[in-house]
């Protein structure tokens, strides 16, 4: 984002009234109202089933909350230019010192149950959020340096923010989801962080989950399918151009699915009228489909480069095995395992040609925020067994395995999630390089929320060697993420002592803070350069490639974003405009 939106549009924003009607521009689809059906359903899948539905427990991407709820917050981003707009809120000023942020909130927006949305479930909100006992995933994003954001009400509609110090990232902590404080003030104030994390499990009733978004839960049955329905209350204060209430659909079908191949054949079928193939083969499938007339569908291929990570972290917190954690919290093992890493077998194989390697934790969407002299430790196998030489490991046993002068092979356990084709196969070519300079690698494709479970665990042992997953999520104007680089981040994957166990992890640390608090867009760069050059001498992950987006939909669907918006950020379109043609 740059830096003259925070000083200049902010404050020529400042204070300017609007109706209390939000009205989705015009410009975020290719559909006029004039030619929008109501009604319908979509219908999509997903690989891995859901682990609850409480927004302060939730740490996956595509949760069940982020889905109900849309994107909403006081403050949203307009897909056609990147700026921050009013949202939930009508207005804001920023006070001359660029500590506080005063938003006025749009009155006459309602929860599902009827109850008004006011400051109330803001600050309640904000409270669960910030209390460590909670585990939320959003609590490092309410904190710079440690001191802490705060939210005041003013009235029941309008709430300050202030901010502790300057920050490049005001405007997404101001975009936070609100949930309403008359269902969770009352647990909270009686049974605090417990009672809140026994909250919107799976087994509520959908009836009971309260939604201020575009939609409500009708039934979920684990496995199989979860079926949303639109909420009436979003539609009295959201509107089209034409002034329709939204969203225009029905109801939101997602079916669960135990593969990437399953959710291809499903689009194949007709079935489901959402997909991103990731592959050659996937796109090829569709393509030939599509021609063939067995599939009325738009494929749009290499929309852009992938807007999220595919990684290996190992972890520095296993105590009960101290040969295990000495090699783990080595750099040079670090540096060794990304040179067995062949990224362009990765992007051929997997990704069919059609991906992107990863050497920083900035995606590679984020163009103009990634160092390009960043070291990159590429796929090297002589270098690899260098460098295992230089840590002792220069024998091998009858097996062909490396050992140490004690004996003790060199062997690790490494996961990822069952169903995810991709990332199996990324697991499996590791593997193979690995044996080719004497490393064991023993990989097991595990159950999604275990995995996650084990990657959150903290503490000084926890229950995995190394694991292959991927982040999505980051921003425009400060692609760092507050609760992965801070070493007492939720999402600090590779050390959950919590505390910093590496000089370098103190730097990324203190540099995170420095070019959050940067507004000058050309210096907090610098800072983003400089960080990227020392997560490449550290090396806390290891990344490996991902695919570049090539978005698909069934041409049932109308209200897709126009060309020149669709990309792995933006995606392919606004749930909210979408409609069904046919």
């Amino acid at each position: 984002m740059r830096k003259a939106f925070w000083l200049a549009a902010a404050l020529a924003l400042a204070g300017v009234a609007s109706a209390q009607t939000f009205v989705w521009p015009q410009k975020w689809t290719v559909a006029k109202p004039s030619e929008v059906k109501r009604g319908g359903t979509l219908r999509a899948a997903v690989i891995s089933d859901y682990r609850t539905f409480n927004p302060f427990i939730a740490a996956e991407a595509g949760n069940v909350p982020d889905i109900i709820s849309g994107d909403r917050g006081l403050v949203r981003r307009d897909p056609t230019t990147g700026d921050w707009i009013p949202y939930m809120a009508e207005s804001w000023t920023v006070s001359p010192n660029k500590l506080e942020i005063t938003f006025k909130i749009r009155r006459g927006m309602k929860w599902s149950d009827g109850k008004p949305i006011t400051a109330d479930d803001w600050i309640m909100t904000w409270r669960i959020h910030t209390d460590k006992a909670v585990g939320s995933n959003s609590y490092d994003s309410f904190f710079i340096d440690g001191k802490p954001i705060t939210l005041k009400k003013i009235d029941d509609y309008t709430l300050r923010f202030i901010y502790p110090k300057t920050d490049a990232e005001a405007f997404a902590v101001a975009s936070f989801e609100p949930w309403p404080a008359h269902v969770f003030g009352p647990v909270y104030q009686k049974e605090g962080a417990e009672g809140i994390k026994k909250m919107w499990t799976l087994n509520e009733k959908p009836g009971n989950i309260v939604s201020g978004g575009p939609w409500l839960i009708e039934s979920y049955r684990p496995g199989e399918r979860l079926v949303l329905k639109r909420n009436p209350a979003f539609g009295e204060w959201n509107k089209d151009a034409a002034g329709n209430p939204l969203p225009y659909l029905d109801r939101y079908e997602i079916k669960i699915v135990k593969d990437i191949n399953a959710a291809l054949a499903e689009f194949l079928a007709g079935n489901i009228d959402i997909f991103t193939p990731s592959t050659v083969d996937h796109i090829s499938q569709v393509r030939q489909a599509i021609q063939q007339g067995r599939l009325d569908a738009t494929l749009k291929v290499n929309a852009s480069p992938v807007a999220s990570s595919q990684f290996m972290v190992f972890n520095w917190n296993k105590a009960s095995d101290p040969f295990k954690q000495s090699l783990f919290r080595s750099d040079k093992f670090r540096r060794a395992m990304s040179h067995i890493v062949n990224r362009q077998a990765v992007i051929d194989i997997v990704y069919g040609g059609l991906g992107t390697p990863m050497y920083t934790s900035v995606y590679p969407v984020l163009t103009q925020w990634i160092n390009p002299k960043v070291p990159k430790y590429e796929y090297n196998l002589q270098q690899a067994a260098k460098l295992l030489a230089e840590l002792g490991f220069t024998k091998k046993d009858r097996e062909g395995y490396l050992v140490d002068s004690k004996g003790r092979r060199l062997e690790f356990n490494l996961s990822t999630n069952a169903g995810n084709n991709q990332r199996e196969q990324i697991a499996k070519l590791i593997v193979d390089e690995a044996k080719k300079v004497g490393v064991k690698v023993n990989f097991q494709a595990i159950d999604f929320n275990t995995l996650v479970g084990q990657l959150l665990s903290s503490g000084p042992d926890r229950p995995f060697d190394a694991i292959i997953i991927g982040l999505s999520g980051g921003g425009l104007d400060w692609p760092f993420s507050s609760n992965v680089v801070p070493c007492k981040g939720n999402l600090h994957m590779w050390n959950k002592s919590g505390q910093c166990l590496d000089p370098r992890e103190t730097q990324l640390d203190a540099l995170y803070s420095r070019g959050r608090t940067e507004l000058d867009f050309k210096k907090r760069v610098e800072i983003g350069y400089r960080m990227q050059e020392i997560e490449a001498q550290l090396l806390p992950v290891i990344y490996i490639a991902g695919p570049n987006y090539h978005p698909a939909w069934n041409n049932r669907l109308g209200g897709e974003h126009p060309d020149a918006i669709i990309s792995a950020i933006w995606g392919q379109r606004e749930l909210e405009l979408t409609f069904i043609k046919k």
